[in-house]
């Protein structure tokens, strides 16, 4: 079956890679039409896989992943009206000139080609990720979780019945629907269909693809993400920052997971702190410097493990240690951290420039909400992925992360002397 789907999907990608601005256009604003026309099939499709989630006992993160309801499918066709007002990056010229042998060369962008993504609950991804993909001439196979394979289903029958409207093949975005996690094993050694692999998943997921896969894969999307308060920052803003980047959706790769306080203000605003989480309902699991300041409040309290340092909790849950020192918080960042989305409160000019300098995270930020790195917030429409890598792409995957380039020469029967 993955034989087939990656010869269709390859088939497609020809088509797809010599279609205009205008045409990949149109395709788009059709798929949204149609997503918001036929949402009755999805959302119904939806309800069952939530319905069979919640029976297995899916965490409250993971059923809110998985989620769709009106408003969410309405925010994911907007999303794909977005992308046709970005920019075409295939046939941009990127650099080049005239070289001594009389050769006029150029750096030109093109298409991966075809691409794979392996996804757990997130239905929305199919969506973003066909999109992003059909703009940039990409063919896409499309591997979901189990807990999703009946709305991801579904929603690429719309994608592809619009396809086929504008008369192009279906195979340019298809779905594994089965299930079986085998067929993971054998989308990672298709490396004569498949030019790019990205999964979005748990760091088992990752960990299976970069060990397995024959084909060159993009990692990232596994946020263990800081915040450091600086000794300096005032106890309001800290806050309001803080509580956003935790709860404005807890589930996200991008939510605050570790809070590091400079020891020199941790008298004030732990207590501070305690209280406004209180409010918020976020438990908090601290070290021994902290737990004792921060019984100002009802929210659950329990000392922190090494364990909950290096994970994700994707939930109403944060970590509080307090730290000597900026270097002492950097130090933390790079035993713990997954080179996701780290930030700095401060008022220190010199102190955010060392952050800045010294934290090797795909985003960086000062005084600033980690829940930014998303590609729509970074002007970029709907991302492929978050990437914590470093070659190729990093940080939210848009339109050029889905192009390679290649090298062009015009000469006049020039020949190498």
């Amino acid at each position: 079956m993955l034989e087939e789907m990656g010869k269709a999907a390859r088939a497609a990608s020809h088509r797809l890679a010599v279609l205009s601005t205008a045409e990949k256009n149109q395709v788009l604003m059709t798929i949204a039409d149609r997503l918001e026309a036929q949402s009755a099939s999805i959302l119904a499709a939806n309800e069952r896989d939530l319905a069979d989630a919640r029976q297995n006992g899916l965490s409250e993160a993971l059923l809110d992943r998985l989620m769709l309801d009106p408003a969410r499918l309405a925010g994911i066709a907007h999303d794909v009206r977005q992308v046709c007002r970005l920019a075409d990056p295939v046939g941009e010229i990127i650099d080049g000139g005239l070289l001594d042998s009389g050769l006029r060369i150029e750096r030109r962008r093109v298409p991966l080609g075809v691409v794979g993504v392996i996804y757990e609950a997130r239905p929305n991804v199919t969506v973003d990720v066909a999109s992003l993909c059909l703009k940039t001439g990409n063919a896409v196979i499309l591997r979901g979780g189990k807990e999703t394979y009946r709305t991801n289903t579904a929603t690429v029958r719309v994608i592809q019945d619009a396809l086929q409207q504008h008369g192009l093949p279906a195979g340019a975005v298809q779905a594994i629907e089965n299930p079986d996690r085998e067929l993971v094993n054998q989308l990672l050694k298709l490396d004569r269909y498949v030019d790019m692999l990205i999964p979005r998943g748990g760091a088992g997921l990752h960990k299976l693809c970069r060990e397995q896969s024959t084909i060159p894969v993009i990692t990232g999307g596994i946020g263990v993400c800081h915040i450091y308060v600086d000794r300096d920052m005032e106890i309001d803003a800290a806050l309001n920052v803080i509580a956003n980047a935790k709860k404005q959706r807890p589930s996200a790769c991008n939510s605050v997971e570790t809070l590091l306080v400079h020891s020199a203000v941790a008298d004030g605003f732990l207590p501070a702190l305690s209280r406004r989480m209180a409010e918020e309902g976020i438990a908090l699991h601290a070290d021994p410097h902290a737990l004792p300041l921060l019984q100002h409040g009802p929210a659950a309290l329990s000392e922190v493990t090494d364990a909950q340092y290096r994970d994700e909790w994707l939930s109403l849950d944060l970590n509080v240690k307090v730290v000597a020192s900026l270097d002492e918080a950097i130090d933390h960042i790079r035993e713990y951290g997954t080179q996701h989305s780290d930030a700095i409160l401060t008022r220190s000019i010199h102190n955010s420039q060392r952050f800045v300098n010294e934290v090797d995270s795909s985003a960086v930020y000062v005084n600033a909400s980690t829940r930014f790195t998303d590609g729509g917030q970074f002007g970029l429409g709907a991302e492929v992925a978050v990437s914590t890598q470093k070659l190729h792409a990093r940080g939210p995957m848009g339109l050029e992360a889905l192009t390679t380039y290649k090298w062009i020469a015009w000469g006049c029967d020039t020949v190498r002397g």
